[in-house]
């Protein structure tokens, strides 16, 4: 088996995942502590040159929705809203929608995409095709190449990552990141997601304490 402490010099951009391997090793157990190992070493390779950024959407993409299992948080952490950090839903090897975008969302942080090209998406999804009258509330990563530009989606219910316009299966709501809110595609003056959204900036928090910290502003 591959030996965490190998990692250690091999990825000196993420010191925290020591933390990170003890604490899932306490609380969880080997599972876990094999998939932050995982998880390292998908930093350890895309952070080398040569990775475009489209790459790195794409194997991020795909890690997580291989690595978790679509599941409710009442069925996961026994109550009925909860956004789990990267490790959390890594250890339990599932989560919901919000789950799988926040985990992408910080992955692509640490790999050095700027959060200015990055929002987590609400959306209402059209469930059982383009005709039916049936949504949800859901949530999706969207990158914006540029930040006017149109996002492509990062999404647990698709494996491919599409751009916006080719999923008119999902209807935005509102989008944030660590800079700002956003309400019909307009940033909203002084508004500060992490006191307007208060599990975002509970998330952020726990995810700190664990040993991750991503780069630039933090709300």
């Amino acid at each position: 088996m591959l030996c965490f402490s190998a990692l250690v010099g091999a990825v000196p951009a993420f010191p925290g995942f020591d933390r990170m391997q003890q604490i899932a090793a306490q609380r969880y157990g080997q599972s876990a502590v094999k998939a932050v190992l995982a998880w390292r070493q998908l930093l350890d390779d895309l952070q080398q040159e040569g990775h475009s950024v489209e790459d790195k959407l794409s194997r991020v993409n795909a890690f997580f929705n291989a690595r978790l299992r679509f599941d409710d948080d009442i069925a996961v952490w026994r109550v009925a809203d909860y956004w789990a950090t990267p490790l959390e839903a890594l250890a339990r090897a599932a989560g919901d929608c919000e789950d799988f975008a926040i985990a992408k969302y910080m992955t692509l942080r640490l790999l050095g995409i700027d959060d200015s090209r990055l929002r987590l998406i609400y959306v209402r999804a059209r469930i059982g095709g383009p005709d039916s009258q049936v949504s949800q509330a859901h949530m999706v990563l969207g990158y914006y190449p540029e930040p006017s530009a149109e996002p492509l989606i990062l999404d647990n219910l698709i494996r491919d990552i599409r751009p916006a316009a080719r999923r008119p299966d999902l209807f935005p709501v509102f989008s944030f990141n660590a800079d700002g809110l956003w309400v019909a595609g307009a940033l909203q003056p002084s508004a500060a997601p992490g006191a307007r959204l208060s599990r975002w900036r509970d998330v952020l928090d726990r995810a700190r304490a664990e040993g991750l910290v991503l780069p630039g502003k933090q709300p």
